[in-house]
């Protein structure tokens, strides 16, 4: 399955990722943006997150 992933140690946490995909992204408690544990991720709302991620911290993985 693929997954994204946000690589924390270049994430400015500005929250784009969030806005553009809100199933998937938030910015949690501590300031960090988390990834929701879904059984299946939307690709092409994942796929706009990276595409304006400032930073390009987000990726896919698999699993």
């Amino acid at each position: 399955m693929k997954k994204p992933l946000v690589e924390l140690s270049d994430c400015i946490a500005c929250g784009v990722c969030a806005e553009v995909s809100p199933d998937v992204f938030r910015l949690g408690d501590a300031g960090y943006i988390e990834i929701a544990e879904l059984e299946r991720y939307p690709e092409d709302e994942v796929n706009e997150a990276i595409k304006y991620c400032p930073t390009d911290c987000i990726s896919w993985t698999v699993e």
